[in-house]
C-alpha cells in the first residue's frame, strides 16, 4: 500500500502470559482500500470466530474471539490466543510485541451488497466466519489495539533477541533474495487453494465454509474451524453434521392499522397543536341599485381544534451476557419488537382510543348523526342507516350506493372505504339476480390492482366492528381531511445498563396524538332501521 508510511499505528501495547487481544476489526466511516463499506447493521456472526494469521486456513486456529461488538468506532473484538501449546500462537504473540503485525482482517460469507456510486460496495448482510491477524490489512484503519495482560510488567525480551534485524540497507542480499522467493511460493500455494471471501480477497473464490472446514479436520485434525460452525455433534466426539446457522430472527407478522397512512400526519416542535374551521355561513344577497346595502350579512364561525401528545413506552431488557454472546443482532431484533408494539398499539387508538391525558382519540368514539352537513351539529359524523338491524344484501348494497351519494364532491377525490375483514367477505358475496358480483368483478383482469367497490380504495382495518345490530362497520370518506395524526418526535432508543447492573434496558418511546378533524369528511354506514 503506497500510503502505507503515513498511517496511524494504534496499538498500544502490554504483555503477559494470558495472550488476550483486542482491536478495531473493521472501522466505521472510511471505505478500505477496495472502496467496500459495510453498514453497522450488517454485522452477524458465527457461533465461534476463530483467530487466524493471514487468513491461513490450513495452519490451524491460534486463538478465538470471544467479545464481538458493534459500537460507534466499528466492529471492536476481544480474543485469547491458544498459548499452552500452540506453537502458531506464541509466534504470533511474538510479532504483536514487536510491533511487525498490527492489523486486523475479517473473513466473511457475503449474503446481500449494493454498489457504492464512488466505487466499490456497501455490504449490507454478512456473516464473520474468522478474524484474521495480519500485517497489511485491506482496512488501514483495522489495527490491534491492545495486546492486554492480567500481570502487567511482564516483557519478551528474551525472546526477542533472537529476531532478525531490520536491515535498512536496500540492496538485498542472496538469503534475503531466496527467502522472499521462498515466501512468494507459499504465497502463490495459498492463493490456489478454496477460500472465503473476506476483506482481503473480497472476491473469494467460494463461500463454502463447511468444506472448507471439513478439509481443514482432514488434513490437519484440528477441530477449531468446525467448532466456529457446526452447531451440533455426536456424543461420541464425532461430527456428523456440518449445518448452515440461519442468524436472522424471523417475526411474526401482524396487521398494523392503515389510519396513519390515510390521515393527516402532523409533525410538531412543543406539546399541543391547534388548528382552525371555518363553517362559512353564507351572507351575500341580492339588492337592486338603489337598495340600501345591509351592514350585517352573516360572519363565518371559527372552530378550534386542539390535539395533545401522550407518551408511548416500551423497554425489552436483555442481561449483558447474552447480548455480548449471542451470534444474532439482538438488540436490533429488540428494537424492531419495540417499534412494532407501537404501531399496533397506536394504530388501536387510532380507531377506538378514548383520548384521556391527551392520547389519541379514536375516530369510532366520536357520535353520529343522520343530518346532513351544514344541518347537523358540528363535533359529530354522519351516518347513513342500512334500514334493518339484520340487512340483507339488497340492503347493504343500497345503502353502500347511497353512502358514497351522501359524501360531498369535495371529498371525493381521495375517498377511500374502511372496513374489516369479514365485512368485505360479506360485501364480495353480493350478487345480483344475474349473478353479477357488486364488488368489482372485472378487478380480477388487472393484474395487481386490488378491486374498487363502486369506483372507490377499499382498505381493510380488524379494529373497525363487524355488522350487528347498531355497529358503524363500514366509513367511507376522505380521511386525510377527516382525522389528525400529531407527532411530537420519531420513535427515541436509550440504552441503559446502569439501573439494573448486568442487565441492558432499551428504553424506547415515543410521543403521538390524534382526533378528529373536518367532521364532514368522512360518513359512516349504520346497522340501524333508521
Amino acid at each position: 500500500m503506497t500510503n502505507a508510511a503515513v498511517l496511524e499505528t494504534k496499538a498500544e501495547v502490554s504483555i503477559d502470559d494470558a495472550g488476550t487481544v483486542t482491536g478495531i476489526a473493521w472501522p466505521f466511516g472510511k471505505p478500505d482500500s477496495y472502496g467496500d463499506l459495510i453498514e453497522p447493521t450488517a454485522f452477524k456472526f458465527a457461533p465461534e470466530v476463530p483467530m487466524l494469521m493471514e487468513h491461513e486456513q490450513g495452519g490451524g486456529a491460534v486463538g478465538i474471539w470471544n467479545s464481538l461488538a458493534v459500537t460507534d468506532k466499528g466492529l471492536e473484538v476481544k480474543g485469547r490466543l491458544f498459548l499452552e501449546g500452540v506453537g502458531p500462537a506464541r509466534e504470533a504473540r511474538r510479532h504483536l510485541i514487536a510491533g511487525s503485525m498490527s492489523g486486523l482482517s475479517i473473513g466473511y460469507q457475503r449474503h446481500e451488497h449494493k454498489a457504492r456510486r464512488e466505487g466499490g460496495r456497501v455490504l449490507t448482510n454478512i456473516t464473520v466466519t474468522e478474524i484474521s491477524l495480519c500485517r497489511r490489512p485491506v482496512h488501514p484503519d483495522a489495527r490491534t489495539t491492545e495486546v492486554k495482560s492480567i500481570i502487567e510488567g511482564m516483557s519478551m525480551e528474551n525472546e526477542l533477541k533472537n529476531e532478525p534485524e531490520v536491515k535498512s540497507d536496500p540492496v538485498a542480499s542472496p538469503e534475503e533474495i531466496k527467502a522472499l522467493k521462498a515466501r512468494m511460493d507459499a504465497f502463490e500455494a495459498k492463493a490456489n487453494r478454496l477460500r472465503p471471501a473476506n476483506n482481503n480477497h473480497p472476491d473469494g473464490a467460494n463461500d463454502n465454509s463447511e468444506k472448507k472446514a471439513l478439509e481443514s479436520f482432514m488434513r490437519t485434525g484440528s477441530i477449531a474451524e468446525v467448532k466456529a460452525i457446526a452447531s451440533d455433534s455426536n456424543v461420541d466426539g464425532g461430527y456428523f453434521v456440518l449445518p448452515t446457522t440461519d442468524l436472522t430472527i424471523r417475526n411474526l407478522l401482524t396487521d398494523l392499522s392503515p389510519m396513519r397512512g390515510l390521515a393527516e400526519v402532523i409533525g410538531i416542535a412543543n406539546d399541543k397543536y391547534e388548528r382552525f374551521y371555518s363553517l362559512g355561513k353564507r351572507g351575500a344577497k341580492w339588492v337592486s341599485e338603489r337598495s340600501d346595502r345591509p351592514q350585517d350579512t352573516a360572519t363565518p364561525d371559527l372552530i378550534k381544534h386542539s390535539y395533545g401528545t401522550a407518551e408511548l413506552y416500551a423497554a425489552p431488557t436483555t442481561t449483558r451476557t447474552l447480548l455480548e454472546d449471542a451470534a444474532v443482532d439482538l438488540s436490533a431484533w429488540l428494537i424492531n419488537n419495540a417499534v412494532q408494539d407501537f404501531a399496533e398499539t397506536e394504530g388501536e387508538s387510532f380507531l377506538t382510543g378514548d383520548g384521556a391525558d391527551n392520547s389519541p382519540k379514536g375516530l369510532l368514539t366520536y357520535p353520529t348523526a343522520s343530518e346532513k352537513d351544514f344541518s347537523r351539529e358540528w363535533g359529530k359524523f354522519q351516518y347513513v342507516p342500512v334500514g334493518a338491524t339484520a340487512p340483507t344484501d339488497k340492503q347493504l348494497a343500497d345503502a353502500l350506493i347511497k353512502l358514497v351519494a351522501t359524501l360531498r364532491r369535495p371529498y371525493k377525490g381521495n375517498a377511500v372505504f374502511l372496513m374489516n375483514g369479514n365485512t368485505a367477505v360479506r360485501l364480495r358475496q353480493i350478487v345480483d339476480a344475474t349473478g353479477r358480483y357488486l364488488w368489482a368483478p372485472t378487478g380480477n383482469l388487472i393484474e395487481g390492482v386490488d378491486h374498487p367497490l363502486l369506483g372507490y380504495r377499499v382498505e381493510i382495518d380488524d379494529g373497525m366492528p363487524d355488522i350487528g345490530s347498531g355497529a358503524h362497520p363500514i366509513a367511507f370518506g376522505d380521511f386525510r381531511q377527516g382525522y389528525v395524526i400529531v407527532d411530537r418526535q420519531g420513535i427515541r432508543v436509550e440504552q441503559d445498563s446502569t439501573t439494573r447492573k448486568g442487565w441492558i434496558v432499551f428504553d424506547s418511546y415515543k410521543r403521538v396524538g390524534g382526533g378528529a378533524g373536518d367532521f364532514n369528511a368522512v360518513k359512516f354506514l349504520k346497522i340501524s332501521a333508521n
